[in-house]
């Protein structure tokens, strides 16, 4: 409960975890520690506040939190599945992908919002894994990012 303490104290709360979005696992354990979220979106307890393009329709600072989003919902989808965010011993992989406009280069800056956040909640060591940001000409929904997460538990 401690993680989930420190969502708090930093202003956030968990959503309802998103349902999915067609035919598929959202988390998916392997080995005896590992865990796959998959791809997660921006909508917050079903609404989205951030829909288009970097660069066209949102800027760095809207994707960025848009980023953050996508976080939550992985947060939200992991304390279903592992029961506790208490379990968690590393973020090994981010896959993250960026809706931009052609002339769009600033995809890592806007996942540096998910990155941020993890590493509030987590701390540096937990927190900061490999890391690709992905820029891509539309999401499902016309979402600005989507995030998939590879991590090691306790």
């Amino acid at each position: 409960m401690l993680i989930e303490k420190r969502i708090t104290e930093l202003g956030f709360t968990l959503p309802k975890v998103p349902k999915a979005a067609g035919i598929y696992s959202q988390c998916r354990s392997f080995g005896e520690k590992f865990v796959y979220i998959s791809g997660c979106g921006t909508a917050i307890n079903g609404k989205d506040t951030y829909l288009g393009k970097l660069g066209l329709d949102l800027t760095v600072e809207e994707g960025q939190c848009a980023a953050k989003n996508c976080i939550l919902n992985a947060l939200a989808v992991l304390k279903l599945n592992i029961r506790s965010l208490d379990n968690i011993k590393s973020f090994v992989k981010i896959l993250a992908f960026v809706a931009s406009s052609n002339d769009f280069y600033d995809q890592p800056k806007v996942v540096d919002g998910a990155t941020k956040l993890l590493c509030d909640i987590f701390g540096d060591e937990v927190g900061v894994g490999a890391r690709s940001a992905i820029g891509t000409n539309v999401l499902p929904g016309n979402i600005p990012v989507e995030i998939e997460i590879l991590l090691e538990l306790k």
